[in-house]
């Protein structure tokens, strides 16, 4: 396996590469844990440790299917760590141990200020290297806990002044996507003392309904609850608020552990370009296991090398200038599709969706089966591309719009 330099200095910490377990099922005991560390995860983010014991619900997981994919999203209706907190603990003591040089975030989760720093200064002392405060998991029967405390900025401060006071480590605040702004309990956690942010937790959900039961899935004794939302599905949504937090300007320079969606090096490659500069994955793993790490470490690799960085924060934010409010936009063009005949596979699939949801620019050719674009009528939406099966349908030809100056584009 081909390998460059991915090392990062995170908050301070040093990181042999940024690929993060995300607090969750993938990392709630040692064995879990080690295996991660022996199979290439830089750290691991333990899964959530407080005074709360939580007590779980049998089934706890749905997901949302396409084809013949496993799932593109993903919800369930975990809590914090179900171990006693000695027993986490322990465990973290043992990870250090034997894996000094790996990273080792323990997140926490308290009910109150006391309990912030106590926890603080117990995970301190196991050998912690940085302490993620979970401010964001939306399905906790505690409403002094989780995705309700990281909607509310002032208590998003308080509790990190509280965890600052049990501990001397980095700290990260993981916001809830839950939010209108998360700008605003960000900037708040900074200001309590945290010196990184971690996002996006779960989004708040519900992904089916059971037809028969006339209740939400998964069923718990003829009932459900809405929880948390993850996978693929989500990446978009938590790609923006990378973005939005790291071009505000209030928040420049501080870093951030991007999650959500990220299965591929691809994926990462995008956290990254658009200001990330550590990685946390959980829902990959549950569907492909922990050596993902191992595509996800040669792919990136690959990448710098081809395109020239020597490290992983020459990467950094690299996208966030070239994403723009959308009355700056270029509007003064319009690219034509362009239709592959030898890809094409005949389905009729652009012509339906261009007469039924766009603007009737393709015109059907019954006897030979192929779409005819009607040039008048298009406006380079390019919804027939999108939906076509086989990707047979390309950019083509640019035309400027009238009075427009033509000019070289980058499409």
């Amino acid at each position: 396996m081909f390998k460059k330099d991915l090392s990062v200095d995170f908050c301070g910490v040093h990181c042999e590469n940024p690929f993060f377990l995300s607090s969750s099922p993938v990392g709630n005991c040692y064995e879990m844990c080690a295996k991660a560390y022996d199979t290439g995860w830089g750290g691991i983010v333990f899964k959530t440790v407080g005074f709360f014991v939580a007590n779980e619900v049998s089934p706890r997981f749905d997901h949302l299917q396409k084809e013949c994919t496993p799932f593109v999203g993903f919800r369930n209706m975990e809590q914090i760590a179900e171990h006693p907190l000695e027993e986490n603990l322990e465990a973290m003591r043992k990870l250090k141990k034997n894996y000094p040089d790996k990273v080792l975030v323990a997140s926490i989760m308290g009910e109150n200020e006391k309990e912030w720093t106590e926890l603080a200064k117990l995970v301190t002392e196991a050998g912690a290297d940085m302490i993620e405060c979970n401010f964001s998991c939306p399905q906790m029967t505690s409403g002094a806990m989780g995705s309700d405390v990281g909607q509310n900025p002032d208590l998003v401060k308080k509790y990190c002044q509280a965890v600052r006071k049990g501990t001397s480590l980095p700290i990260l605040a993981k916001m809830t996507p839950n939010i209108s702004d998360m700008a605003i309990p960000a900037l708040a956690s900074i200001e309590g003392g945290a010196t990184g942010i971690a996002t996006i937790n779960t989004i708040k959900s519900l992904t089916k309904i059971d037809l028969n039961h006339y209740t939400a899935v998964p069923i718990i004794n003829g009932k459900s609850s809405v929880s948390g939302y993850s996978g693929k599905a989500v990446k978009p949504i938590a790609l923006r608020w990378i973005y939005e937090l790291a071009s505000n300007p209030k928040l420049k320079n501080v870093p951030i552990s991007g999650i959500g969606g990220i299965e591929t090096w691809e994926d990462a490659a995008e956290f990254i370009l658009l200001g990330a500069s550590n990685l946390q994955v959980t829902t990959a793993v549950m569907q492909y296991g922990y050596r993902i790490v191992e595509d996800m470490i040669s792919g990136m690799s690959y990448y710098m090398e081809e395109k020239g960085f020597k490290k992983i924060s020459d990467m950094v934010g690299l996208a966030t200038q070239n994403i723009i409010p959308p009355d700056k936009l270029d509007r003064d063009y319009i690219v034509f599709p362009k239709f592959d005949d030898k890809k094409c596979v005949k389905c009729g699939r652009c012509y339906i969706s261009c007469y039924d949801g766009g603007h009737q620019a393709i015109e059907w050719d019954e006897k030979e089966r192929k779409p005819i674009l009607i040039e008048d009528r298009c406006v380079g939406c390019h919804l027939c591309a999108n939906v076509c099966p086989v990707q047979c349908i390309e950019k083509g030809e640019i035309k400027f719009k009238s009075g427009a100056a033509e000019r070289k584009l980058v499409i």
